[in-house]
């Protein structure tokens, strides 16, 4: 059985004058992102496909060095698109981010609508798979738009509760064959061990 996996990027370094996709990990991210590397459960992992922003593409590049496998990235990969609000303080951050989950038919402060990004990324993910080479599958990315493909996957409607927990670094797997979720968000480090 073949597994894929989608990775969201671990913690970065904020800079609010700079654009978000071009955040890149901070050293607490990279670090984790280093110790995930070296972990024997991507040992079977033949293709890494990666977000073009910069902190997925640092985190795919970590563990691409490690396992020797090429990384593609896909510019339809990218996290909802957030540009209309451009950073926002934390508190803030999350209220929209609460409305973005439950309201997905709507834009909320001119961010894509949740239905939207969803449709985006589970193009993406099956234009991928739909290939069939052999081996397992990394899909590195973001917390939003992992959410939409898990909540796709798992036959859950967009909701926030299914979100991955607070600070990035999180893992859920499916079987290609069938997409059964294998399991949902789990930290970094519990899979390191």
């Amino acid at each position: 059985m073949s597994i894929v996996r989608y990775l969201t990027h671990p913690q970065v370094q904020i800079d609010p004058s700079v654009p978000v996709p071009q955040w890149g990990l901070s050293p607490v991210g990279r670090a984790r992102t280093e110790a995930l590397a070296n972990a024997g459960w991507l040992a079977n992992t033949t293709q890494i496909v990666a977000s073009s922003e910069r902190k997925a593409i640092e985190t795919a590049e970590i563990i691409a060095a490690k396992l020797g496998v090429m990384i593609e990235t896909r510019e339809a990969m990218h996290e909802n698109d957030r540009s209309a609000t451009g950073f926002l303080k934390p508190a803030e951050f999350e209220q929209v981010a609460d409305q973005f989950f439950a309201e997905p038919h709507l834009s909320v402060r001119g961010w894509e609508r949740g239905v939207d990004a969803q449709s985006r990324i589970v193009r993406e993910a099956e234009a991928v798979l739909s290939r069939n080479r052999a081996g397992d599958v990394l899909f590195v990315g973001h917390g939003a738009v992992g959410t939409l493909l898990f909540c796709h996957y798992s036959g859950h409607p967009i909701d926030r509760a299914y979100d991955q927990p607070a600070g990035g670094g999180h893992v859920f797997a499916f079987a290609r064959e069938t997409r059964q979720i294998l399991h949902g968000w789990r930290r970094l480090e519990e899979l390191t061990r």
